[in-house]
């Protein structure tokens, strides 16, 4: 089987994913056919009617709002830097998916919550463990409390995924139990002069999909022929798109696709939660997605090396304790940018 490509795309679908809540199965099967299609077409899409009350978001938004209008020294106290877990505050040009390109945002990271004494964390497995919470009230609960909600959703969405593909159940489901699917509140301040400048570079996710929850405009996607196309803004919708170990297990019948936050000429929001495989799962084609006398299109992936690596590639933080010899990047770590689309068009460039 050849890797899919996306088609030429316009627009992004858009997919009711309420009965995959319910129980009528062969209305799950239709909607789970749906999420495919868009998965392999687009790469790209929206769902609606995903059950996150609009109280829990504006408690979300409202949080954060309180969080980045802190003063600088306020904010810094929960720098990222400080943590073991890579958890907390990331100012304005820490980190650089392109890296000849600052990015013009800040941010604040948190995860999958685990005690101290969980045998993973008592371990050291990089970027397990507890959150950094800020000093605000309200701010922990009402956060995490979003976290898990679109936590949840993303479970209903993998669960359709190895639905539409034939899959057993938990087949992929299974090794999501205590990922590091970080959640990240991202800040883009206001820039009267930001017609074209740059807000996130170029990138894929490196995780199985991401589920965005922005609050203006200034996503753009790259379609089958290179293009740039614009995500207009929906207040009633998660954007969802496919990452680098989705492609991996579906051997390329689903694609990670490139995208860009750019023209944020005014003051944005935005809600990414990465959803990610547990840690010390091995990643690779599933046997039944390979057609018979084909042979996988990658090599198995280590889901939680994978990201740290690429974590670490692009964190300037990081990029220090590794060339202080205080970290090091995990046996056959693949560079920055490698999978996915985007990786694709560089090669065809280069």
């Amino acid at each position: 089987m050849t890797s899919r490509q996306p088609t030429d795309f316009q627009s992004i679908p858009a997919i009711d994913i309420g009965p995959l809540f319910a129980a009528d199965e062969p209305v799950r099967r239709v909607v789970a056919e749906q999420l495919a299609t868009a998965a392999r077409d687009v790469g790209f899409f929206y769902v609606v009617n995903h059950g996150i009350s609009e109280a829990r978001q504006n408690a979300l938004f409202e949080q954060t709002q309180r969080f980045f209008d802190l003063p600088y020294d306020d904010k810094i106290r929960y720098y990222i830097g400080k943590s073991d877990n890579h958890r907390g505050y990331v100012p304005a040009g820490e980190e650089a998916p392109d890296p000849t390109k600052a990015d013009a945002k800040e941010a604040f990271d948190l995860s999958f919550e685990l005690p101290a004494d969980h045998p993973e964390v008592v371990a050291g497995t990089p970027m397990l463990g507890a959150n950094v919470w800020p000093d605000l009230d309200g701010f922990a609960n009402d956060v995490y409390a979003y976290y898990q909600d679109v936590f949840d959703v993303g479970r209903a969405l993998m669960r359709g995924f190895e639905h539409a593909l034939g899959l057993e159940h938990d087949a992929l489901l299974g090794h999501v139990t205590e990922p590091p699917s970080q959640l990240r509140l991202i800040h883009y301040p206001f820039d009267p002069n930001a017609a074209d400048a740059q807000g996130i570079g170029a990138h894929t996710d490196y995780e199985c999909f991401t589920l965005l929850r922005p609050t203006a405009p200034g996503l753009e996607v790259m379609n089958g022929a290179g293009e740039w196309v614009d995500v207009p803004y929906r207040d009633d919708a998660l954007v969802v798109n496919i990452g680098d170990m989705l492609e991996i297990w579906t051997n390329g019948a689903f694609v990670a696709t490139s995208h860009r936050v750019r023209k944020v000429a005014e003051e944005r929001y935005s809600f990414p939660l990465f959803f990610a495989a547990d840690y010390h799962t091995e990643v690779a084609p599933v046997p039944e997605l390979i057609a018979e006398g084909d042979t996988p299109r990658y090599e198995p992936l280590a889901a939680g090396d994978h990201l740290w690596a690429q974590t670490i590639q692009t964190f300037n933080y990081l990029k220090k304790r590794l060339a202080a010899g205080e970290i090091a990047l995990p046996d056959g770590a693949r560079g920055a940018g490698s999978l996915g689309q985007h990786a694709r068009h560089k090669d065809e460039a280069g």
